[in-house]
């Protein structure tokens, strides 16, 4: 979508090497209920034209993460890489409202120079803020970004998880969770 504005509002995914399975999906595509990892001639059946799909270009992702992480090198005091699309920054020192500055900035900052949309979430654990993230991403009320910064907003947040939704568990451990009436990360 950063290379061709004319995708902007439409469903896109990724595929896998040799095109075999998708591997990324723009929030269209989630919203139309593409899920990971679903075979490309599945999605095809189910979903025809409605969905544009490209093959995998690793380079120009590590091109891309390289500058959104350098942006936000620039802008924090330090941070955790933790994957081609993640990491973990510290605000540490910072008030709580330099640290809501701090998250609009990051949000604007990479948006105008790279064209991908961020999501930042704010919290004193890395889960949480994983949580916090989530949120973000998923209600447009917060502007790209969540904080969690209290008790209170701690438990609603977990309260209103769905427990798939909790970092590294997957969904055959969900149904599990589930199945023993563990319904949310609360």
């Amino acid at each position: 979508k950063v290379f061709n504005p004319a995708l902007e509002g439409k469903a896109v995914v990724v595929l896998s090497n040799n095109d075999g399975c998708v591997v990324s999906r723009s929030q269209e595509a989630k919203d139309m209920g593409v899920k990971m990892g679903v075979p490309a001639y599945q999605m095809e059946e189910q979903f025809g034209d409605k969905i544009v799909q490209f093959s995998s270009n690793y380079r120009l992702y590590g091109d891309m993460s390289r500058r959104v992480m350098s942006i936000l090198q620039e802008l924090v005091p330090s941070m955790e890489i933790y994957s081609i699309d993640e990491c973990f920054a510290s605000f540490e020192g910072m008030g709580v409202e330099q640290i809501r500055q701090k998250a609009e900035e990051i949000v604007y900052k990479v948006r105008k120079y790279t064209g991908i949309p961020v999501c930042v979430g704010i919290a004193p654990t890395k889960t949480l803020a994983k949580v916090a993230n989530w949120y973000a991403k998923h209600y447009k009320g917060y502007r790209g970004y969540c904080i969690i910064d209290d008790e209170q907003k701690r438990e609603k947040a977990l309260q209103l998880l769905e427990i798939g939704e909790v970092w590294g568990i997957g969904r055959r451990y969900s149904r599990f969770l589930k199945g023993e009436g563990v319904h949310t990360a609360y």
